[in-house]
């Protein structure tokens, strides 16, 4: 059965300037890279959220054959407490919009841009991400 999100992989051709950009939106640095030396690495991670989630940066060489470079496909949503705040800093940072903020059923809110490496990012204020977030906070 599925466990949990593990990793989410975005491509880009310019993996330092991804890493940097990601690092400058999620204030804090990359903690892995490989080759672990390089100026120019082929692959980055970054740990995100309550639960470290990874987010990978891969160098643009090593998607799979017939990947699409246009933005498109599944976005993945991270959870956000502030969406309009998270989606103006993306903004600002160079982002475009991909889907305009939307109010759904039950308090979920979503939006997502495009980053300047052409991946969709996805954006969301979850009322149930929040309560077991609270929930772990109380135990």
């Amino acid at each position: 059965m599925f466990r949990g999100m593990a990793t989410i992989s975005f491509y880009a051709d310019d993996v330092p300037a991804a890493r940097d950009w990601y690092a400058q939106l999620l204030g804090k640095q990359a903690y892995y890279a490989y080759p672990p030396e390089s100026a120019t690495p082929a692959y980055v991670e970054f740990r995100v959220g309550d639960d470290e989630d990874e987010l990978g940066i891969i160098d643009r060489r090593y998607a799979p054959g017939g990947a699409s470079n246009p933005p498109g496909g599944a976005v993945v949503f991270w959870h956000v407490d502030n969406l309009d705040a998270v989606l103006g800093t993306l903004l600002d940072m160079g982002a475009t919009q991909y889907e305009a903020r939307t109010e759904r059923e039950a308090g979920f809110v979503t939006a997502s841009v495009t980053d300047p490496f052409g991946n969709v990012l996805g954006i969301m204020y979850n009322p149930h991400h929040a309560e077991v977030i609270a929930a772990r906070q109380r135990a």
